[in-house]
């Protein structure tokens, strides 16, 4: 697997429990079908390739059904392998005071501000630049209901 890959995956795993609230230090359910599935790759000489299968499908119930439950089992199958240790927000935006491209968490919540201003001002055209100019420079935004939005670096 390419480190691009690697990457893109853990962001698919941490973006299903962006919005869906994982109990902290969660312990794996042994008993659940997935904790079955993952405990016995991982009794089958490290069969990491299915283990993370498993940590992905449970992402997708994750992200169909928004089950705090599941996203516990999630983050708690994920710790297993040291990983999903991180908040997830912060993951998805590398980290607070984290530069890509030359932008911090502070310059892109101040371009989403600016951004918010001129669609209030129905400055579709400016803002439409402003999120562009943000995707050129690696940050992906995500309007939410009621006027929230959201972002991660790509």
């Amino acid at each position: 697997m390419h480190l691009d890959d690697a990457r893109h995956g853990l962001t698919r795993l941490y973006t299903a429990l962006k919005d869906v609230p994982a109990e902290a230090q969660a312990r794996p359910d042994w008993n659940e079908p997935h904790g079955k599935r993952f405990r016995e790759a991982m009794h089958d000489d490290f069969n990491t390739p299915v283990a993370m299968a498993v940590l992905f499908e449970l992402a997708t119930e994750v992200n169909k059904t928004r089950s705090p439950a599941l996203a516990s089992q999630l983050a708690a199958l994920g710790g297993v392998m040291g990983l999903l240790v991180r908040d997830p927000h912060a993951f998805l935006q590398g980290g607070v005071g984290a530069a890509a491209d030359g932008l911090d968490a502070a310059e892109v919540e101040a371009r989403i501000e600016a951004r918010r201003a001129a669609k209030a001002a129905r400055d579709f055209a400016r803002a439409d630049g402003i999120r562009a100019d943000l995707l050129a420079a690696g940050i992906v935004l995500e309007d939410k209901p009621g006027g929230v939005t959201e972002w991660r670096r790509a």
